[in-house]
């Protein structure tokens, strides 16, 4: 388990933020970030991941969660990273509009390289930045992004189904 992963309340809600390595403006092209979305709901639906807000940015996430069901935080922010890793390196050369492929594909080769614990690819940095929330205002601080899930607290239906709008949550 990496160091970086501290999720010191399991149940609790939590902010986290991942980095794609060298901060590379992947998500600037929607089929990975409708990749993304994609494992999001995987384990929304399958892995016990309770969305309440989430954010993809061009380099880099924000999600807003809650582990359920007994699950492991850790583990699961773990599956989500290694299958959108996975999903994302593997269709890179299989894009034909992808005019950076040599670029992002030998760069995620040399990260790699330097990780004792990634065989081919290394497309998300190992650090996160759990944040434990534990007032209403921290909550509505994290949940304050534009380009995200913001269109479900609009009372409109969202990328994502089944998000948890925060509404003066009682932790």
């Amino acid at each position: 388990m990496s160091r970086n992963y501290k999720f010191h309340n399991p149940e609790r809600l939590y902010f986290i933020s991942f980095a794609v390595v060298g901060w590379i403006d992947v998500f600037t092209r929607n089929e990975y970030k409708d990749q993304f979305l994609e494992s999001l709901e995987y384990c929304q639906k399958n892995k016990g991941l309770e969305i309440h807000a989430w954010c993809i940015m061009s380099n880099h996430i924000h999600l807003v969660f809650r582990s359920i069901k007994g699950q492991n935080p850790e583990l699961l922010i773990g599956d989500l990273k290694r299958f959108t890793s996975q999903s994302i390196v593997k269709s890179i050369p299989e894009n034909p509009r992808e005019s950076r492929e040599e670029f992002l594909m030998d760069f995620f080769k040399k990260e790699a390289e330097k990780s004792s614990n990634v065989k081919h690819y290394q497309f998300w940095r190992h650090d996160n930045k759990p944040i434990e929330l534990w007032s209403n205002k921290v909550i509505q601080q994290k949940i304050d992004y534009v380009y995200s899930s913001a269109i479900d607290y609009s009372g409109q239906k969202g990328l994502v189904d089944e998000v948890i709008v925060f509404r003066n949550f009682y932790i």
